[in-house]
């Protein structure tokens, strides 16, 4: 592989980032294209100690690494792991597992997990700009299949039919007619019902936007009058109707089950929101390249931090956003 700052594969991304003075100093270009800055203080021009590859700030006397104030901080793994992990996740359609990731790095499975957890917080879009045009709507429930389980363990957690016992999660996708590339939004929801969904309609929605649902009554009642809006049949098996359609935001519904049912197996509701906003992610900028992809990653892991304690729950309460 030539010596480049823009690896194109996974293959050459590996190769790039084991040798640790390179991976540093693509970080540290990604991180602070203008020049190094203490990120305490924000003074310029801190003092390098090339023994231990970390920076002492001449105003108010911290020592700092790369990792300070990313996802990857308090982390002992180097960015020989951590910048290979971040692609794989980064570019793998269906996702990557803790097991397979464990394997990659010669790292636990616990470990490989923390990885994940961490970089997909980094996936998280902070701000949405809102949609508007031609745009689809969609709830789906995700959950185990009671036909696939044990019959004692489907007698302990089936309760009802349909969604009961599953999570639910609204979607709407925007047509490429508006801003030339369809984008999706996705988030879990407690309860799906009209008050969350019209709640998450307007704050997503521009008014005066078409939008195409279903028949359900959540989005009878929810859209109002700010929206033109039309609906395909689906229990009298209508599925499209000139442009009137549902089977964008559908198509992202089996991308993001083809990843939990066959990459994760398992996901607890708990965490399946991180889940969400990984599958969002890679939807959105899937017209980019592996480095271009690997790239929008690393740009939003400062600012943002996930700790063992946070992610299983410790003293608090799950976020669904």
């Amino acid at each position: 592989m030539t010596n480049t700052t823009s690896p194109t594969s996974l293959r050459e991304a590996v190769l790039y980032f084991a040798n640790k003075d390179r991976a540093l100093a693509f970080m540290v270009e990604m991180r602070w294209p203008a020049g190094v800055r203490c990120p305490h203080c924000d003074a310029e021009k801190p003092s390098f100690l090339k023994s231990r590859s970390i920076w002492k700030c001449r105003d108010c006397r911290k020592q700092f690494s790369v990792k300070v104030g990313t996802v990857f901080e308090d982390s002992p793994l180097g960015l020989d792991k951590w910048l290979p992990a971040l692609w794989m996740l980064a570019n793998c359609r269906n996702g990557i597992s803790s097991y397979e990731l464990a394997r990659d790095l010669k790292v636990t499975q616990k470990t490989a997990w923390f990885m994940l957890a961490r970089i997909r917080l980094a996936m998280q879009t902070p701000t949405f700009q809102k949609m508007q045009g031609v745009v689809e709507m969609d709830e789906t429930y995700v959950g185990g299949i009671a036909e696939n389980m044990h019959k004692k363990r489907r007698r302990r957690v089936i309760k009802g039919r349909g969604p009961t016992n599953k999570t639910g999660v609204f979607g709407a996708v925007e047509r490429d007619s508006v801003r030339g590339k369809r984008r999706v939004h996705a988030e879990v929801m407690r309860f799906v019902g009209a008050y969350p969904i019209s709640n998450a309609i307007h704050q997503r929605i521009e008014p005066g936007s078409t939008v195409y649902t279903d028949e359900s009554n959540n989005y009878q009642r929810g859209l109002g009058k700010a929206y033109e809006h039309d609906t395909v049949n689906h229990r009298a098996k209508e599925y499209v109707r000139g442009v009137v359609h549902t089977n964008s935001v559908e198509n992202f519904w089996s991308v993001l089950k083809r990843g939990i049912k066959g990459t994760y197996i398992s996901v607890d509701p708990f965490h399946l929101f991180r889940y969400v906003h990984e599958a969002v992610f890679r939807y959105n900028i899937r017209g980019e390249s592996e480095h271009g992809r690997f790239s929008a990653v690393v740009k939003d892991i400062v600012g943002r931090r996930l700790t063992y304690a946070q992610l299983i729950g410790r003293g608090m309460q799950p976020a669904t956003t």
